[in-house]
């Protein structure tokens, strides 16, 4: 049986262990997001246009479909993001070149440059604490985050993990 910190059986953990792990995954979520959300705050975007910056920078040429499933959100509010980080010249819609009816989308200079504040920001926070956990713990901590996603959720974050780094 695998032992957690104080000797805890981690395979029983009671309702109020739990609790506090949901809980700390909330201000943990508070913390990450907090740079990024007052840089986008000055731009009056929220966490929907980060998302996609970070994917379409993560797989330049994703079509719309692809974005729409890797978040896992509508296409009406998907295309409300969209609209404005292109009139906002942050994201460019280009043509499919085999299929036409296709649209490709890419970060413009000025998405790449916002891309990479809001991306800064939080692998500062990341590399702290990772260095203050440790790595041993950073293993731990990426295995409970695989075991709480779904079976669709593990394979596109699998794919992705597999992608060329940009």
């Amino acid at each position: 049986m695998a032992e957690g910190a104080g000797g805890q059986a981690l395979l029983f953990l009671t309702d109020e262990q739990l609790r506090k792990g949901i809980e700390a995954m909330f201000f943990a979520y508070r913390g990450f997001t907090a740079d990024p959300d007052r840089i986008l705050a000055e731009k009056s975007y929220g966490r929907a246009h980060h998302r996609a910056i970070h994917f379409i920078h993560r797989a330049p040429g994703t079509t719309v479909n692809n974005l729409l499933a890797t978040l896992g959100v509508t296409k009406q509010s998907l295309n409300r993001v969209l609209r404005s980080l292109i009139e906002d010249g942050l994201v460019e819609s280009r043509v499919g070149r085999s299929d036409k009816r296709e649209r490709n989308l890419h970060l413009t200079e000025a998405g790449q440059a916002l891309e990479r504040e809001l991306s800064d920001a939080q692998r500062e926070r990341m590399r702290a604490a990772y260095r203050t956990a440790g790595p041993e713990a950073v293993a731990g901590f990426r295995q409970v985050l695989e075991a709480m996603m779904d079976d669709d959720q593990r394979r596109q974050y699998e794919r992705l993990s597999e992608a060329p780094r940009r």
